[in-house]
């Protein structure tokens, strides 16, 4: 069985599907690999490390596209290449499917096999293919590294001679895989932390890193049963907008990482309590892509309102791409590995599997 990739936008995505050493397991299941020229030479993967393995490398996509069995994305295909899919062929990605109805109905309809990994339920056996906590960890990471670069002061509290520099105040907003990773980030770097979640679950996980947990009293926990967020009540948003309103008087930096799935994502800072903030802030909008957390925040620009500055980014993840490469990789390879069957040497569909059942687009 041949699995093949083509080369992303790189405009749109760094990001790669599989690394020479992921190829190199794949291989040796007995898979054949197929990848665009120059596939990972822009991250430093030299087509001689793929080849060593057994790779071969097509200078044409839709020839690559033709003959597998199984395509691995990041995203999905332009439409020109979508086009070439056929039925019974695989392909596995992150396709979004409440952004993406449209093209994923045409697949459909051709009879393709459709996995996309967002969609992964969140129980023991999944979570060494974990796509959203992997990519989310480093996107919290990187957030927190962007930001105190931003910043024109200093982050922890200095003492010197000439007087003490008082430590940077940082407010997480959302303490998912994200935020814990922004929440630990940011402590290690000296700031003083606090931070929000509609999730009363994440306010021992917030503690354990060091940060202060900060919640609106006498309300439910607004936690689905797969461990995500879901939409909050009027009367919770109206005092969780008067606690932010005043905590963000004394905050210098701001991380934000709501997500809803499938939905936009929630306005939690507003225009009125940009007003609050102070001269030099900073703000990281890291779900501006859904429609943002922060009024004003704009997808790849950086706005400046009360003198706060509000980054949003599409991808802040192609400021990483050879570590979010790596783990993208190994989260797919694990998913595929569980698709196969190892003694028949087939992919077996079998839709018994909660993991393959809840990934499938019907």
């Amino acid at each position: 069985m041949i699995i093949g990739s083509v080369s992303e936008n790189k405009d749109l995505e760094k990001r790669i599907s599989i690394t020479p050493e992921i190829a190199k397991k794949y291989i040796s299941l007995g898979f054949e690999i197929q990848l665009s020229v120059n596939y990972g030479k822009h991250l430093g993967f030299e087509e001689k490390e793929y080849s060593e393995h057994g790779v071969k490398f097509l200078n044409d996509d839709s020839k690559i596209i033709n003959n597998s069995d199984i395509l691995i994305q990041m995203g999905l295909l332009d439409d020109d290449k979508n086009s070439l899919l056929k039925s019974n062929q695989i392909i596995v990605g992150v396709f979004n499917p409440y952004e993406n109805q449209n093209k994923l109905q045409e697949l459909l309809k051709k009879k393709v096999n459709i996995f996309s990994l967002d969609l992964l339920p969140r129980i023991t056996r999944a979570q060494s293919m974990d796509i959203l906590s992997s990519q989310a960890n480093l996107a919290g990471y990187k957030a927190v590294v962007e930001t105190f670069s931003i910043y024109e002061k200093a982050i922890p509290m200095m003492m010197t001679a000439a007087g003490t520099i008082p430590a940077a105040k940082v407010l997480v907003v959302g303490a998912g895989v994200a935020g814990l990773q922004a929440i630990a980030t940011a402590k290690r770097m000296g700031a003083i932390v606090f931070a929000t979640d509609v999730r009363m679950a994440s306010k021992e996980q917030v503690e354990s890193l060091g940060g202060n947990f900060l919640t609106v009293e006498d309300t439910e926990n607004l936690e689905t049963e797969g461990g995500y967020a879901k939409e909050a009540s009027d009367e919770f948003k109206k005092k969780q907008e008067e606690l932010l309103t005043e905590t963000l008087k004394k905050i210098d930096i701001v991380i934000c990482t709501a997500l809803i799935p499938g939905k936009k994502a929630p306005l939690i800072i507003k225009e009125n309590m940009l007003k609050n903030m102070k001269p030099g802030s900073v703000i990281y909008d890291l779900a501006a892509v859904q429609g943002g957390n922060v009024a004003f925040s704009e997808v790849d620009k950086t706005i400046v309102k009360n003198d706060v500055k509000i980054i949003g980014e599409r991808n802040i993840l192609n400021k990483l791409p050879n570590s979010s490469s790596s783990l993208y990789a190994k989260n797919v390879f694990n998913f595929i590995s569980n698709l196969y069957d190892k003694e028949n040497k087939k992919i077996n569909i079998n839709l018994e599997d909660e993991i393959i059942a809840k990934t499938i687009i019907k």
